[in-house]
């Protein structure tokens, strides 16, 4: 079986009887480690013995006075969120639950470095076992921003980061045991190459084709389609259509910032001028496969997703809209 995304630390959690991600002391030693944690030569002797403390016992108790002791206010700041952070996920049973909560709470209360870490775990586990590395690479829309490009005619997502040279050493340290190289050139992924993505899939180094009517789209379906199942338990059906004409919107759901005002534009019956409807990238259409799951108003209708890129051509895909914002009853006993 392929691996993939080693670099998210998945090897180094546990799995309870549902497949959900259990917290182990070795992942929270690992995690510890990474760069952007790591006090810098400059930090004081509070905020060095305090880091030290936690590389022995990752889950000891922190209190406010162990922080307040830290002389830089900034760094103080950032431990404050860490241990907090940490807290929520050591209270939970498992770390899909932990997201699922943050969801339910209000995700800008939690750094967004934050949360697209633990993205990239929960969804390493909602993708185990596949085989398509198309679906795979769509996966990484979920917690990467995206760069869009038209390249002879089609619709080109690469990773923002990988070709903006953005944060180029904040690099995991799984990454840096591995000596997974930490640039590589861009390459479309698709039937050619597609089983060289499993071996460079850390490198997030393969574009996609977003193209509408080609395969791109149905991967990110595909991969929406398992993210539902696996942190909601609940069965859908996804597929990408190729034009927005004749769409009732009984229940949309936004898949970014920008999808979100378009879909609350033609909620309310105005007029898309052409710009907005140049920034949409896929319309979606969810189809649940147990109706009695919806809401009463809407059960049996399709749900629409839609996705966008930013005027300046960037898709930062928010994938707590299809926890959120799907019209499932009793969404609160969820997680």
């Amino acid at each position: 079986m392929n691996d993939f995304w080693i670099s998210s630390g998945h090897h180094l959690l546990d799995r309870d009887a549902g497949g959900g991600l259990l917290l182990t002391d070795d992942f929270l030693k690992v995690y510890m480690a990474r760069p952007e944690i790591i006090p810098p030569p400059e930090a004081c002797a509070v905020e060095r013995a305090l880091y030290a403390a936690l590389l022995a016992d990752p889950r000891m108790p922190v209190s406010a006075s162990d922080i307040a002791g830290i002389a830089d206010a900034d760094a103080r700041e950032n431990w404050q969120l860490l241990i907090k952070f940490r807290d929520h996920l050591v209270h939970h049973k498992t770390l899909e639950a932990a997201y699922v909560d943050l969801v339910k709470q209000g995700l800008s209360k939690t750094p967004s470095l934050f949360v697209n870490q633990l993205v990239h775990l929960v969804m390493r586990n909602a993708l185990d076992g596949v085989t398509d590395a198309r679906v795979v690479r769509a996966g990484e829309m979920f917690y990467r921003t995206q760069r869009v490009t038209m390249h002879e005619g089609s619709l080109i997502a690469a990773d923002e980061e990988k070709i903006g040279g953005a944060n180029p050493a904040l690099v995991s340290p799984l990454v840096s045991m591995l000596g997974i190289p930490a640039e590589a050139h861009i390459h479309v992924i698709n039937d050619e190459n597609a089983s060289g993505y499993w071996e460079r899939s850390d490198r997030f180094d393969m574009a996609i084709d977003l193209t509408a009517g080609r395969d791109g789209l149905v991967a990110l379906a595909t991969a929406m389609q398992r993210w539902i199942a696996h942190v909601l338990g609940v069965d859908v059906t996804i597929e990408p259509l190729t034009e927005m004409r004749g769409v009732n919107l009984a229940w949309y759901v936004g898949l970014d910032a920008d999808a979100t005002k378009i879909g609350d534009k033609m909620w309310n019956g105005e007029a898309i001028d052409d710009a907005a409807t140049a920034q949409v990238i896929g319309l979606f259409q969810l189809t649940f496969r147990d109706p009695s799951l919806m809401l009463d108003r809407v059960r049996g209708e399709p749900v629409y997703l839609i996705l966008s890129m930013t005027e300046d051509k960037l898709i930062r895909m928010k994938p707590q809209n299809l926890i959120a914002g799907l019209p499932i009853r009793h969404l609160e006993a969820v997680g």
